[in-house]
Formats: structure tokens, sequence, C-alpha cells
């Protein structure tokens, strides 16, 4: 039997709606003067029309602001509510409206009122975004190919570390992740990201199967003579074409969402490595287009994000109330970007996998930074990062939902990119920052990099994938993407400045400004004081560097540990962590890029706290705490490997192998790199 085109539960629906918004029009004609019903039943059928007319013209007025940039979509979303609100009230006799701007207040007013029931009407949740991508997921699903091969959509969560996973299924406040586990056999496993647990490093290990290359978020090149930020669009394609061979995890017809490399997807939206501020993609903005011309989506966005503006800053408050310690800076500049990262791009992403899975596309991999975001600022284990987190949840109930309906099986793979560290700010708990005491050890002339940049590349990816082409208003966006990205890169090395000085979580970049590199023997000739004074100061566990006679070493307060054979004199300057962390070390000074001196900070024994050179209270690039514990949760049909997952590039073959049990990876030849 075929399914009933239209369902009881769609007949409830437009009726619910159309009395919200009948009740909503009664609200705006009892504060607007110009606004005027005589019966309840002209509401009522003011309410019909507008969605009669909305279902009629939106699509039209979605392909239009598509068609000329973001500026439009934009338009669109502040006054095409109404122009639609106008439209219908000329088909209800007897309505009587001033002007287009009493009727602009009226749909206003309607959009949030009716936001207003319908969050009472679902306790929060957002039921409503995930009904209307399932009914859009049934209304537009076309035939695939290859019906029979089940896709695969990995959702990363930014920074969650394994133990916090845990610790909230225990506390039963993830219920679909619970679910998956209890009754449907998915399994949860730890996976080990190596020196340096970083976005950047991880992504391009997960994504295309590499690790090295990337000692930091952001890093001094020497043969660029400047510092590379991994999540600016420039620096992003750089890396990523200089790991890439071509076969990377989303190559066979996969779809990059959010991240900052493409995988070699054959299409990639919102993804760092991709932009180009020059022109945007159309794509895109026809789907958020089509998110914003809805009143549910853009209502929902905006007093979201004014709901979250509203909730960083009270739980902000709290902190400083109650002096919670370690806490950092959250002001208003912070606010406004968590709105961004928690409310518009997370449902921006949701809707844009969604369609994929419209597509029937076979592989997407999407980052929602959700957590991470709140994490830095208000540390990995507060409520308010834990509260992000149980948000996620109900994204991946979403997906689930929209799975269900896709024209093609999906398998849901979650997995984290690194986890957290928490702890005070270096520079709070010293007085100094890093390159301040560098400064003070050599009277050197030192140039900082140490501001937090992440939340910044994300805003700009989103500015510029929506910039318009050869237009006024694609110029607009395009300025101000570039405003952004002004904001969030380094300052250019100055000459003359004879240290560079990088944070990255509680790891430290010290570089000489050269185009080579130091070794040990030589930074002691120039700066004899230096190396000492880092080891020997309270708030630095060890640094690490590379010797002229003994390779690269591990240099602590009273001890040091030779990496190429573990020989170690003295007390073990890593004997506080794991016991692989020798060879992690050795691997990262063994890079090129290296820094001269990596600088890790002091890691509290009992808790596990570090101390950022960023001002940043959770934080991951070092070692110690939570940072170097990610997170695996795979359905049941898919094999987890024997041995313990460690690396972000033994991580890209477990998710290969995914794709290749399913059926996948049959596009690629084993010459994709030559080609």
């Amino acid at each position: 039997m075929s399914t009933p085109r239209v369902r009881t539960g769609d007949l409830g629906r437009i009726v619910a709606t159309c009395i919200t918004s009948a009740l909503a029009l009664a609200l705006a004609a009892a504060v607007l003067p110009g606004l005027r019903f005589s019966s309840f039943a002209q509401l009522l059928a003011a309410a019909a029309a507008t969605l009669l007319v909305g279902a009629l013209v939106r699509p039209l007025m979605v392909a239009a602001s598509a068609a000329v940039g973001w500026i439009a979509v934009l338009l669109l979303a502040v006054l095409g509510q109404a122009v639609i609100l106008t439209l219908a009230l000329l088909l209800i006799p007897g309505v009587e409206a001033d002007s287009f701007w009493i009727v602009l207040a009226a749909a206003w007013i309607a959009a949030a009122a009716s936001t207003i029931v319908a969050w009472l009407c679902t306790s929060g949740t957002p039921e409503a975004f995930t009904a209307a991508l399932v009914r859009r997921t049934r209304k537009q699903r076309q035939p695939v190919d290859d019906p029979e091969v089940p896709g695969v959509i990995f959702v990363q969560l930014d920074g969650v570390p394994f133990p916090v996973m845990q610790w909230q299924l225990l506390a039963a406040t993830l219920p679909t992740v619970g679910r998956w586990i209890r009754d449907d056999g998915y399994r949860l496993v730890e996976w080990t990201p190596v020196l340096p647990p970083t976005t950047p490093a991880s992504q391009l290990g997960i994504l295309h199967g590499r690790i090295d290359g990337v000692p930091a978020f952001r890093w001094y090149d020497r043969a660029l003579g400047r510092v590379l930020v991994a999540n600016r669009a420039g620096d992003a394609a750089e890396i990523e074409r200089r790991a890439t061979d071509g076969r990377g995890l989303l190559a066979d017809g996969g779809v990059s969402i959010s991240n900052l490399f493409s995988g070699d997807a054959e299409r990639s939206l919102l993804t760092m490595s991709k932009l180009e501020l020059k022109r945007g993609s159309a794509d895109t903005r026809r789907r958020v287009a089509w998110y914003l011309a809805r009143p549910d989506g853009f209502a929902g966005s905006l007093f979201g994000a004014v709901a979250e503006i509203g909730r960083e800053r009270f739980e902000a408050r709290q902190q400083r109330r109650r002096d919670i310690r370690p806490r950092g800076d959250r002001g208003w500049l912070f606010a406004g970007m968590r709105a961004v990262t928690n409310v518009l791009l997370r449902d921006l992403n949701t809707a844009l996998v969604a369609e994929e899975m419209i597509r029937g596309t076979r592989v997407v991999y999407v980052d929602y930074v959700d957590y991470d975001e709140v994490a830095h600022h208000a540390g990995g284990s507060r409520p308010e990062s834990l509260a992000a987190l149980d948000r996620l949840d109900h994204v991946l109930a979403c997906l689930e939902e929209v799975a269900a309906a896709a024209p093609r099986p999906y398998r849901l793979v979650v997995l984290s990119d690194h986890g957290q560290s928490q702890g005070a700010i270096f520079a709070d708990r010293y007085g100094v920052d890093l390159a301040g005491l560098c400064s003070q050890l050599t009277a050197a002339e030192v140039q900082a990099v140490e501001q937090a940049v992440e939340g910044w590349g994300r805003l700009n990816g989103l500015l510029a994938d929506l910039s318009g082409v050869d237009s006024s208003r694609g110029r607009a966006a395009h300025g101000a993407a570039l405003r952004v990205q002004r904001r969030s890169e380094p300052p250019t090395v100055t000459a003359g400045s004879d240290l560079v000085v990088l944070g990255s979580g509680n790891l430290g970049l010290v570089y000489a400004a050269e185009e080579r590199r130091l070794t040990m023997e030589e930074i002691n000739d120039r700066w004899p004081a230096l190396i000492p004074g880092l080891v020997n100061h309270d708030g630095i566990s060890f640094v690490a560097m590379m010797s002229t006679e003994h390779g690269a070493l591990v240099v602590g307060p009273s001890g040091i540990h030779r990496l190429s054979d573990a020989r170690v004199t003295g007390d073990d300057p890593l004997a506080p962590f794991e016991a692989l962390a020798s060879a992690d070390l050795l691997r990262a000074v063994s890079m090129p890029e290296a820094p001269d001196l990596y600088v890790n900070s002091a890691v509290d024994p009992d808790s596990g706290e570090v101390a950022a050179f960023e001002g940043l209270v959770g934080c991951h690039g070092g070692l110690g705490g939570w940072q170097g514990r990610g997170m695996l949760l795979a359905p049941p049909d898919l094999r987890l490997p024997d041995k313990p997952i460690r690396g972000a590039d033994r991580l890209h073959h477990v998710l290969v192998a995914y794709l290749e049990q399913l059926g996948q990876r049959s596009g690629l030849s084993r010459d994709t790199a030559d080609a």
C-alpha cells in the first residue's frame, strides 16, 4: 500500500499553524493602530491566505535571492514575510492596513509570536525544525542510481573528550546517543589524537590521512616568512595542497560541510580550504535562502540567537558573581560569536546535511563546533558547555529522522577531533604571557601571536561562502568577509623581530625569525638565559628542541629526556605524561615545520589542569588533561579495529574501511594521485 501524501499529523500541523498565525495577527492588530480586522473569521482567513500565498511565492523569492547574492537573502528574511503578508491581505476583503511599514511590523510581530508559541508547544526543543526538514526530504526525495549502497554521515562534535561523553551518558542527558548504545548496539570507544591535538592536525589526518606538517593551530612558516593560520582560507588551501594525494575520505562523491579541509570532496560547503573571497557559492545561498524564507526558520534562528546571547551574558555574570575559577573574559564579542556558532551555523549545517541526504549523497563529513566554542571560554566541564553538548544530541536525533526519509539508508558515525583541557590562563596565573617571559629572558625583539582566533574563522567562512558574484551585494559580502579575516589574521612578522612566539592552547611555539631552524646549542649561544629560564619557570613543565649533538631533546627543570633512544638524565620531564608521549614528541620535534622550541605548560598532577598561552580557559594543543582523548561512536555493523586507534591518520584508515565495507570507494582508482 502506498503512503498517503497527506497524513493526520500534517493536517494537525496545518490547523495548529493557522490558529497560531491568526492569534499572532490579532496581537499585531492590537498593538498597531494602522492594521484592522473586523472579525476573528477575517483573522483566520488572513492566516490561511498567508500560508497559501507563502507556499506559492516563497520558492520564487528563494530562487531570486540566491541568484543575486547574500544581501538579497537577508532582505528576503526581513521583508519577505511582509511581502507575503501584504499579498495575503489583499485577498481578504475588509482588512485595512495604512502602509507597507505597518504590514512589515505586523509580519515581525506575527513571526515573534508564532516562534514563542511554537517554543512553548515544543518545550524548547527543535522538533519544528526537524519536522520541516523531514517534510522537505519526503517531498523532494529523488531516486538514486545505487540505492542498495548505504551512505555515511560523519558528524564531528568538535572538541568533545571521551570522558565528557561518558559522563553525560551516565547522567542520561544525551537521550539519542544513549538510545543508540542501549537499543541499537552502537559502540563508544576512545581514540588518541597525537601531538598536537588541534582541529587542523586532526582534521588533516582524518580527512586526508596525513598528520605531519601541522605543528600547531598556527605556526611560523620559514619558507613563506609569515605565520600560517589553519582557519584562514588561503592558508587552509596551502596546508591541504601540501598534504592531499587525491584519495581523501570524501573523494568518492562526498561532500564537506563546515570543515577546515575538504577531504578531496566532490563538493564543499562552508569549507575553509575551498573558499574564495572573490566569489561565493550560489548553491549555498539557495539553501540558506530556503531556510530563511520560512517563518519558523528565520524567526527561530533570529530569536534563538538573541536567546543565546542572553544566555551567555547571564552565565558569564553568574561565573563572576559566584567567583568561579578558573575563568576568562566573556564579553559581548564572544556572546555574538556564540550565537553564530551555536544557533545560526548549527541550524545551517543541519539544513545542508539534510539537503545532501535528500540528494542521496553517499558520504558527508560535517563539523559542529558548539561544545568547543563554549568550552574554550567557559571551561570544558562547566554546565554551559555540557548544555551545548545536550543540544547537539537533538541535532543527532534530527539527522536520524531525516535519514529515515532519505532515498538510501544511512549510517551515522559520530566522532570528535580532540578533547579539551581546563585551567587558568598562563598570563592570569603568572602575571606575564609567554612572549613577555621570552622578552625578559633575552632582551630580544619579540613578536607575539597569542590571541584566540578560532571563532573568527568560522564566521569568515560563512560570510565568504554566501558572497555573491560580480554584484554590489556580492562586493558588500566580500568586504564583510575581508574585514572579519583581517580581524582574525595574525600580524605580519616585522623586520627586526628576533623571536616569534605563538600560543596554541597550552603549547607554546618559539621561533627565531629566520629561514632555518636553530638548534639548542645555537640558541644557548645567542640567548643563554632563554632555555634555562623557561624550564625553571613554575608554569612550564618542559621545553622540546633539536640538539646538534643529541638530536631531539626534552628538557625539564631537573632532567633531560633524549627522544631518539629514551635515555633520561636526572628526573624524567615526561614522567607525568603517558608512556607514548615521547614517541609523539619525537615525531613533532622532527618535523621541518616544528618551532625552535616547543614549550608545554605545567600540568596539575591531581586535577589535570593546564595553563593556556592563549586567553582561553578550555584549550587543546599540547600535553596534559583530556585534550588528547577523542571519542568515536559507530553503528554495530561497522567494524572497529582490535588495537587502540592512535593518531588521526590511523582513524582515517578506520573510516575509509567503513566506506569500503559498505560498498563505497568503488569510484576511486589507485592512480588517482597521478591523475
